[in-house]
């Protein structure tokens, strides 16, 4: 009863946060972005917690993604990159969480190729555009990379719960492509769309990983 009511609120949430985002208020966002992201925090604690450390891990890992949340929705450039910290340090507990519960593989190596080649092609296609932002965005990125690895590791471990190892892969790739129209949004061209796909994408990853606390058992 309580995932139904947080779903229904996100799906409210959601559509209203889009239609601020695209009148650039920055009042309205403060409404409705704080709150949506509160949803995935509630969701994590809501759950049964069968594997405490990896919930305390991805726990901490919402709660500064929702400081980044917030810090994102101020144009200014210093907020900006405290957002970007504070999804970083996220993107570290996740890191931390899914190599926790997991055991790797030598399989986890062609994910890991193929994410990194991902990764750098991406950064190839930013660099013209990031200025003074180039460590940063370097450092993000091998952080959220890392952490799509870090979701293969549980994918390719069959001794975890086969719906947590699905979840948890998806809720990660979900996440890794969300930024993408973050950066697209930041250092290519400002336009609503990139929250229109990027929004959704980043909220439905959230929320996978937050209820994936409860399917560790």
């Amino acid at each position: 009863m309580e995932n139904t009511l947080i779903i229904a609120l996100a799906a409210v949430l959601l559509p209203a946060l889009l239609f601020f985002e695209k009148k650039e208020s920055i009042s309205g966002k403060l409404l409705t972005k704080t709150p949506l992201s509160l949803l995935f925090i509630l969701a994590a604690v809501l759950q049964n917690h069968p594997a405490p450390d990896y919930y305390h891990l991805l726990l901490i890992g919402l709660i500064l993604c929702l400081g980044g949340d917030v810090l994102l929705i101020f144009p200014q450039k210093k907020a900006f990159l405290i957002g970007l910290i504070s999804f970083l340090l996220g993107h570290v507990c996740y890191v931390f969480g899914f190599f926790h519960i997991s055991q790797i593989s030598t399989m986890v190596w062609l994910i890991g190729a193929a994410a990194s080649a991902f990764s750098i092609f991406v950064f190839i296609w930013l660099k013209p555009h990031l200025g003074s932002m180039v460590m940063p965005v370097i450092c993000y990125m091998i952080v959220i990379t890392s952490m799509v690895i870090a979701a293969g590791s549980v994918l390719l471990d069959i001794d975890l719960p086969r719906n947590a190892r699905f979840i948890i892969f998806a809720g990660a790739l979900l996440f890794y492509f969300s930024d993408l129209f973050v950066a697209r949004n930041r250092f290519l061209e400002k336009a609503f769309i990139n929250r229109l796909f990027g929004l959704p994408l980043y909220y439905s990853g959230q929320f996978l990983l937050a209820f994936s606390v409860g399917f560790m058992k």
